[in-house]
């Protein structure tokens, strides 16, 4: 067991350093954990994994709000119903199988990737004139369904809240990575909870790989800091292209 937990916690070091800037740190953490683990049930291990997530997320968004404007009001809100969706969606997975929903994000990863990549200027400040009604109905969608997202599928939620921050409310890549951290604590805390009180925690795995995670995404962010909007983008685009790599093996090649 102790060789398992060593290559757990380098690949937590490298989900949380990965999320840390544009999220997507699932794509290397749950493989690993599934590889790794394969004695143990896939809900316990994608609970015990949330832990490590939960842990490289905390410090990440630590960062972030110490150097990066946050809209508090506007997260109070969108923390609060990413929890409660993030929650559903977990209850959800309990009895229903989520596969049909990978055929239908790859196609929009896809398009995103393509997008990314042909507008340079995506991801650099563009004020949206919305209505203080208009910015909160957006942030309650965006909360419900990436929050739901986040509990029932999982892989690529960080990337999406970005994508979202970017798109519907006129965040920078910056400000877009600071303001998701908070969104996906809250999405990681309802998983979390849901998990533990299903006793599908494995603690001794799960907080060494915790502690490797927090390490990760605290060097994460203070790179993406420093660095700055173009290179959030480039990485940003690296981390839409794993998951599509990712989810069309999943699409195309894996029938178990």
């Amino acid at each position: 067991m102790t060789t398992e937990i060593i290559l757990l916690c380098i690949a937590a070091f490298a989900a949380g350093f990965i999320d840390a800037i544009v999220g997507g740190g699932g794509l290397i953490q749950t493989p690993a954990g599934l590889i790794i683990l394969p004695q143990y049930p896939v809900a316990t291990v994608i609970g015990t994994l949330k832990i490590p997530a939960f842990s490289g997320t905390a410090l990440a968004a630590l960062q972030y709000v110490r150097k990066v404007e946050i809209k508090w009001r506007l997260m109070s809100l969108m923390t609060i119903i990413a929890f409660a969706a993030a929650w559903g969606g977990s209850t959800l997975l309990n009895s229903v199988d989520n596969k049909f929903m990978k055929p239908l994000l790859l196609v929009i990863l896809i398009a995103v990737a393509t997008y990314t990549y042909s507008k340079k200027n995506f991801g650099t400040h563009t004020e949206k004139d919305h209505t203080n009604k208009q910015q909160i109905i957006y942030s309650i969608i965006i909360s419900l369904c990436i929050g739901f997202y986040d509990g029932f599928v999982g892989p690529g939620a960080g990337s999406f809240l970005v994508l979202a921050f970017i798109t519907l409310l006129g965040f920078d890549f910056l400000k877009a990575s600071a303001h998701a951290k908070l969104v996906n604590l809250a999405t990681n805390l309802g998983s979390i909870l849901f998990f533990i009180a299903k006793g599908k925690v494995l603690f001794a795995i799960a907080i060494p790989m915790a502690v490797c995670n927090a390490i990760g995404g605290t060097l994460g962010a203070r790179l993406a800091i420093v660095k700055g909007n173009k290179f959030i983008r480039i990485f940003f685009l690296i981390v839409v292209i794993g998951t599509i790599i990712r989810f069309a093996y999943d699409v195309f090649f894996r029938h178990t």
